[in-house]
């Protein structure tokens, strides 16, 4: 057996496995004699099936099997030994000039394309700056929190005329292009928030009605195209919402709206627990300090971002793309050329950012430990369990769940990559040179 490799460049390299019949001969007569002792044929004792009679029958196939092993063994074993850092993994070239008898006499040759990562340095330091973000609350943001938070705990009521974010129950009427009701048209009885009506006009116009008021809307204008809210609101699927062009009668049938709770003791008690909150300044206060505590996540993420936008700039990487390319296909069937060429500046945008951070964890030691890995799945599992339970799981149910949860080995990788992206996120927050600016949070939204 042999095997070379021809560099094409620094991003490609073709590799050529020369397999003979001394060396596969062997391991086909052993898998030969395997099969033989397991197999429960018609005429045959179980495990007194000839050797010859298995490989007359399926001698072929575990040919097959055999070679394709020893290719597998030998790919990984150099790439291994040779320290090649390989992107994708390596690609069979189809070579219709060869063909095979499969006979245990062929000498088999096969070609694999690989791509190579790209060799690079890679240097942060203390000279390299970025801005982080320390996020403050604006009057607005602070304001519409505690209106939420007022309504969450406020007094249903139905007032005799709709103002602004009320709830009109409503029978609607498919008209047709007269003007008049359309004989066989949809016809719903819907509940429309007024909060979800986005043109000012059509909005304008549903304030100050009163029951049995009857008006002229049209649907796909008042919540701008939205197919889900269309949907629900005639009762209809999305895909029958989206050609949907004719206006419909509006009757108004009641109003509804959520009055917002006084900012008194028995308030502040539901929220906070008993005296924890004691006025409406310190009530203010604590809202603030919550919504400022979440908004360091927003910062975090910004800067995560910028940071990872930095050193994709600092470190320009090339890649081998018509081979990633070409790996994309053959490893995605239903991947269609559109879709590839759409995807791939992404694809290898998040490549790339992955090739540094593998070098920054490599070349400053950071480790890694399950430890870490474990308890980022369990803190992921017990949110989305609070999410739907107020009642949290206990210790240990929380334990089994995040130990089955990481035997999927598509999760474990998940939250492996989370991880180690934190630390490697940590890790450049304490060598670059931080350059912090307070901002408002509706300031702080417009940044890209």
């Amino acid at each position: 057996m042999n095997i070379t490799q021809d560099k094409i460049d620094n991003l490609n390299s073709v590799l050529t496995v020369k397999i003979n019949p001394e060396d596969y001969k062997e391991r086909v007569e052993k898998a030969v004699k395997a099969q033989a002792k397991k197999a429960k044929l018609p005429g045959f004792r179980p495990g007194m099936v000839p050797a010859a009679h298995i490989k007359k029958m399926y001698g072929k196939s575990i040919l097959v099997d055999e070679v394709n092993n020893i290719l597998n063994d030998t790919l990984s074993n150099y790439i291994s030994e040779n320290k090649l850092e390989v992107l994708g993994q390596p690609l069979p070239k189809i070579d219709d000039s060869k063909d095979y008898n499969w006979d245990y006499n062929d000498n088999f040759e096969f070609v694999y394309e690989l791509g190579l990562a790209p060799e690079f340095n890679l240097e942060f330091t203390s000279k390299d700056k970025l801005t982080y973000y320390q996020v403050k609350v604006d009057p607005e943001t602070l304001a519409s929190r505690i209106t939420n938070l007022r309504k969450s705990y406020g007094k249903m009521s139905n007032p005799d005329v709709s103002a602004d974010d009320d709830v009109l129950y409503s029978d609607l009427k498919q008209l047709a292009a007269d003007g008049s009701v359309f004989e066989g048209g949809i016809t719903a009885t819907s509940a429309i928030r007024l909060d979800q009506v986005t043109d000012s006009k059509i909005k304008k116009s549903l304030i100050g009605l009163k029951k049995e008021d009857v008006l002229e809307i049209d649907i796909q204008k008042a919540f701008d195209g939205n197919l889900t809210i269309i949907s629900k609101v005639l009762n209809i699927e999305e895909e029958d919402a989206h050609d949907l062009k004719s206006k419909f009668q509006l009757t108004v049938k009641n109003i509804n709206r959520l009055e917002e709770g006084d900012l008194n003791q028995e308030f502040f008690d539901k929220l906070f627990g008993a005296d924890v909150v004691k006025s409406e300044d310190e009530f203010k206060e604590k809202i603030r300090e919550e919504l400022e505590s979440m908004m360091v996540q927003n910062a975090d993420q910004k800067l995560q971002g910028d940071m990872l936008q930095f050193g994709l700039d600092k470190t320009k990487l090339s890649l081998p793309d018509d081979f990633l390319k070409r790996w994309l296909k053959a490893t995605n069937e239903k991947l269609s050329d559109e879709e590839l060429e759409k995807g791939y500046d992404d694809f290898a945008r998040n490549l790339r950012w992955t090739l540094i951070e593998n070098k920054i964890i490599k070349d400053n030691k950071l480790e890694i430990k399950y430890e870490e890995v474990f308890a980022a799945a369990k803190n992921r599992l017990d949110s989305q369990f609070r999410m739907y339970s107020p009642q949290p799981l206990s210790e240990e149910q929380l334990g089994q769940y995040t130990a089955q949860f990481l035997q999927n080995k598509e999760n474990a990788n998940r939250i492996f990559e989370e991880v180690k992206g934190q630390h490697v996120f940590e890790y450049l927050k304490g060598v670059v040179t931080l350059d912090k600016k307070d901002i408002q949070y509706n300031k702080f939204l417009e940044l890209k």
